[in-house]
């Protein structure tokens, strides 16, 4: 690889590129379809598959599609009116309500954080290192990704060369680049030290039981405790929180994803006054649809604005 294929190849996010390399293959050996393609062929291959993967996978094949054409000097076929009809068809015969996590409120975040610190004392009398790693791992994990809105990509990818720790203060994390950092110059985040349910000192005592000081902070933790070198992947942020909420006694596990921490914890700001625009620059919207997206409009039929009223 030159220098330039260096370069060119930091520009694009990881995961872009893994799911398009997926979306391209699929294309080419489950549809067996022939690249370069034609506009009659990406609209047949949407049809092909209409009703059977949500939109928003439809959409994500497409921009892997033109992404292929556009870098290897096709022109794009997807731009062409019958695809886009055919995308429109597809929607109006195939509607699908759109699938968000169940927010986490603070009152299960407290009841999980209560149970891993129960799990923590018992792994400590146990002198059960392995879990007491985990536990530590997924209490520092859970407060960090409510408190500060991160998506679970941001929680897997943070560094610990890049995290500064002011005890009973505060903390400073730095991530290079994000989703909503297009220029890729990176931003630093601010964590709050709070009088209960700390982050900052969940992150502090995770830290100094792990021994990690540089890579990935989150780690997997295999069965005789050892931890691993590479970070966890996002996909494994999901099962690892629903096993969490099932065993502190969550009702319905499975209604929870990662972004169930950035969805309560913008509930949580919206019921406590934080107007829209402190909001979505702590969180990191670049715009009010992105952010409203996440928060769930008030019921007038709800008891306590009725008695109000």
């Amino acid at each position: 690889m030159s220098e330039l294929d260096t370069y060119l190849a930091a520009a694009a996010r990881a995961n872009t590129q893994r799911s398009y390399a997926s979306a391209i293959r699929h294309f080419e050996v489950e549809w067996k379809g022939l690249l370069p393609a034609s506009s009659t062929q990406i609209a047949e291959y949407l049809v092909a598959y209409a009703g059977v993967l949500a939109i928003s996978t439809l959409k994500q094949r497409l921009a892997a599609l033109a992404q292929w054409h556009q870098e290897q000097g096709f022109p794009d076929p997807t731009k062409a009116a019958v695809v886009r009809k055919a995308l429109k068809g597809i929607q109006t015969l195939h509607p699908a309500l759109p699938k968000q996590a169940q927010p986490l409120q603070l009152a299960q975040l407290e009841q999980t954080v209560a149970w891993l610190e129960e799990a923590i004392h018992q792994a400590q009398v146990r002198q059960d290192h392995t879990a007491l790693l985990r536990h530590t791992r997924d209490r520092a994990l859970l407060l960090l990704g409510f408190w500060r809105g991160f998506r679970g990509d941001e929680i897997t990818r943070i560094e610990a060369q890049f995290m500064q720790i002011e005890a009973e203060r505060g903390m400073q994390i730095f991530l290079p680049h994000s989703k909503g950092d297009r220029q890729a110059l990176g931003k630093t985040y601010r964590v709050p030290s709070l009088a209960k349910l700390c982050p900052v000192s969940a992150c502090q005592a995770w830290m100094q039981l792990s021994g990690v000081n540089e890579g990935p902070v989150f780690r997997a933790i295999n069965r005789w405790g050892l931890l691993q070198a590479e970070g966890l992947h996002p996909s494994s942020l999901i099962p690892l929180l629903r096993r969490l909420f099932a065993a502190a006694g969550i009702p319905t596990p499975e209604a929870y994803s990662s972004h169930s921490l950035r969805r309560g914890f913008a509930g949580w700001a919206n019921a406590n006054g934080w107007d829209l625009k402190t909001l979505m620059e702590y969180v990191g919207w670049r715009d009010v649809k992105s952010a409203m997206r996440y928060l769930d409009s008030a019921d007038p039929f709800s008891p306590h604005l009725r008695q109000g009223s």
